[in-house]
């Protein structure tokens, strides 16, 4: 058996503004959207399920970032917070400094809300990513599952898979339309999995997809990502049921549909 390494890199905290360069519409329900500017020189994210913080305008119109304190990220004091949200980095261009973050369009929330009317000369705010952990990439198979939240990670691991390494993604999304072309240098297959209506913690397409899918032959390293109790449950049954190590899977809630729900990162 191959002794399969995983890396943590830590990257120093850097919070940047960025400006809007270009906007696309990928889907009905996926923006996409170029930053640019020169506070990106420097930027690094070596993982393709990395995050960084955004940080959107207050009621103020004000971009209000944290500033480094003694104890770590602080408020400035007197101002009002910017709203945050978590996003992966889904490609950077270090030659023309520019950062491509893709956001689900799902009709409420300060993010969701500013990536719709988002057009070029706009601002917003950054920070990190504070850490990135490399899975190896010696594992025979890897099995990518998650929603529409989760198709920037996916995109991004296809593209940096490499050539030698089999690919099993199952992705859930709202509607057929919401389809993205994915590519890679390795074999892949995609199943995608449409809801139609039905609410995304209430869905039981991923899990039904999962355990209908034969155990690969080889190593497998499993990556999930939805919401966070439905990515709890299928990372027991993987535990329970097909007896897949804890390092050889990592479950990520995503996002939660109630205020009790933890996230998991295994």
């Amino acid at each position: 058996m191959t002794l399969h390494t995983h890396q943590r890199i830590r990257h120093p905290v850097v919070f940047r503004n960025l400006e809007v360069r270009r906007v696309q519409q990928l889907s009905p329900h996926m923006q996409r959207i170029v930053f640019g500017g020169e506070a990106l020189r420097g930027f690094v994210s070596a993982a393709p399920d990395d995050h960084v913080k955004l940080f959107f305008p207050n009621s103020a119109g004000e971009i209000v970032t944290p500033v480094m304190g003694a104890n770590g990220p602080e408020t400035p004091p007197g101002r009002e917070y910017s709203p945050m949200r978590d996003y992966t980095p889904r490609h950077y261009d270090d030659v023309l400094d520019e950062l491509t973050v893709d956001f689900v369009l799902h009709g409420d929330g300060p993010a969701s809300t500013w990536a719709v009317q988002a057009t070029p000369g706009q601002q917003i705010g950054a920070g990190g990513p504070r850490g990135s952990t490399v899975i190896a990439d010696d594992f025979d198979t890897y099995v990518l599952i998650g929603d529409e939240t989760a198709l920037p990670a996916i995109g991004r691991w296809l593209e940096e898979m490499p050539e030698s390494a089999r690919v099993e993604v199952l992705a859930e999304i709202p509607h057929a339309d919401d389809r993205q072309s994915l590519r890679s240098r390795a074999k892949f297959n995609v199943t995608w999995l449409e809801r139609n209506g039905t609410a995304a913690d209430q869905s039981d397409l991923l899990e039904r997809a999962l355990r209908a899918l034969s155990t690969p032959t080889g190593d497998t390293y499993y990556w999930i990502a939805t919401e966070s109790r439905r990515t709890r449950n299928m990372r027991q049954w993987l535990s329970d049921e097909r007896g897949v190590p804890k390092d050889w899977l990592k479950a990520k809630g995503y996002w939660k549909a109630g205020p009790d729900d933890n996230d998991e990162d295994d």
